[in-house]
């Protein structure tokens, strides 16, 4: 079946590769792309099925291969023969199937063959096809430079995301996430905690982090450019306590932008091998702005939130253990539940008998389960004094407060998690 192809190659290759479509195999060329935006305008007409892109096509990032596939149009690799950074680099960009540029006609036949065989298209799929005699590992393994300690056991499976998610109005979701990324930490459980709040994270403030240069960023930029591995990760995520690395979030809300959605990804999948949990501080808004994106490659407002939500395999709601509080969180579960991402376990914070009466707990506990069918919320008591006192400090409450009643209960949610035995009294269920 001829499949319509699309070329945006250097001009040392175009030609040679052309002819070699058009003679040896069932290709038909609908266009050669002199440019990055040429080959996405064509991709967005639909005129393609497949593109071949070359190593040094100027700006291809992730992020427009990710609008490639958007478009329904397969990718495949094309690199100068022999030359292994080339390949690499694609590999790193997520494109699965690469060829070198003087390949014969058999080749990119079964080049464009195994695009269809592959199962998963995704960028970070871990299929991968090359020319015979040119097999190489995933980008993930060929680090040479990257350090004994670093290399992922592939004998052990890939790490958790949490992602900590609350409604407007200061509920608490970084505390609640600084503090659990502590405490799984300490709990013999190493850690990333991302600051992925685009409106006001403050995560290098809370922990008394002075380098105001964001990680975040910095590594979303990196993998969108294709040079991030696992050992460039842990260089941009340091550790601040034993097991627990921080990367740390955008210092303005006007550098949104800095976090796209396809890089992004790439970023929280390589966290799942650098640590057993990654913890995610997300931003409130939910806001999707489709009409913004639709059939355009402008970076959505929320992309981070809503990305992290997306692959997390955990999410943690928290809200505020008083009226208003409870109220945002039952219109914001009802706005969750229309994000792609795993049903949420519902956490509230401050809770206090000045707010809510008696016997809070049991109170919230009636207001949840009728109005949003919650009925096995997670509690964290209010003590602000102790909070106050970690502030300051810049750090967490196991190393400002340990002995604080929030503590305690943030240790059991911690926990809870990791599926070991709580360390105070009573029941509490595992989370999903």
């Amino acid at each position: 079946m001829s499949r319509s192809v699309v070329t945006a190659v250097s001009d040392r290759w175009e030609s040679v590769l052309v002819t070699t479509l058009e003679r040896g195999t069932d290709a038909r060329i609908a266009r050669r792309c002199p440019d990055l935006a040429d080959l996405l305008a064509v991709a967005g007409s639909g005129l393609a099925e497949v593109a071949l892109v070359s190593a040094d096509l100027h700006s291809l990032d992730r992020t427009a291969l990710d609008h490639l596939r958007e478009c329904s149009v397969a990718v495949v690799g094309i690199y100068p023969p022999g030359d292994e950074q080339a390949e690499l680099h694609l590999r790193q960009l997520g494109i699965s199937t690469v060829i070198p540029a003087d390949a014969s006609a058999e080749v990119v036949q079964d080049a464009l063959d195994a695009l269809y065989a592959v199962p998963d298209p995704r960028p970070d799929a871990e299929a991968t096809w090359s020319a015979p005699g040119e097999q190489r590992e995933a980008a993930f393994d060929v680090q040479d430079e990257v350090q004994d300690d670093l290399q992922p056991d592939v004998s052990e499976p890939l790490g958790t995301i949490i992602a900590v998610w609350g409604p407007a109005g200061a509920p608490g979701r970084t505390v609640v996430a600084l503090n659990l990324a502590s405490e799984l930490a300490l709990l013999g459980q190493s850690t990333v905690l991302v600051d992925a709040d685009t409106y006001g994270g403050c995560i290098a403030q809370s922990l008394s982090l002075l380098d105001e240069a964001p990680g975040l960023a910095a590594a979303t930029r990196s993998a969108d450019q294709g040079t991030l591995d696992l050992a460039a990760l842990a260089r941009l995520a340091p550790e601040v306590s034993a097991g627990l690395r921080v990367l740390t979030g955008i210092p303005k809300a006007e550098r949104w932008p800095e976090l796209r959605a396809a890089a992004l990804e790439h970023v929280l999948t390589l966290t799942r091998r650098l640590a057993r949990f990654t913890v995610i501080d997300c931003g409130f808004s939910l806001e999707d702005d489709e009409e913004l994106s639709y059939d355009t490659l402008a970076p959505r407002r929320n992309a981070a939130t809503l990305t992290s939500l997306a692959v997390a395999d955990q999410v943690l709601a928290i809200g505020a253990g008083d009226p208003i509080g409870l109220q945002r969180l039952v219109r914001g579960l009802q706005e969750l539940g229309t994000v792609a991402g795993p049903g949420p376990t519902v956490v509230i914070n401050k809770v206090r008998s000045s707010a809510v009466g008696i016997r809070p707990e049991p109170r919230i506990r009636e207001a949840l389960t009728r109005f949003a069918g919650i009925d096995d919320p997670r509690f964290l008591p209010d003590d602000p004094s102790s909070k106050d006192s970690a502030l300051l400090a810049g750090q967490s409450l196991a190393e400002a407060a340990p002995d604080s009643n929030v503590r305690k209960a943030l240790v059991a949610l911690a926990a809870e998690i990791c599926g070991l035995p709580a360390p105070t009294s009573g029941r509490r269920r595992r989370l999903a």
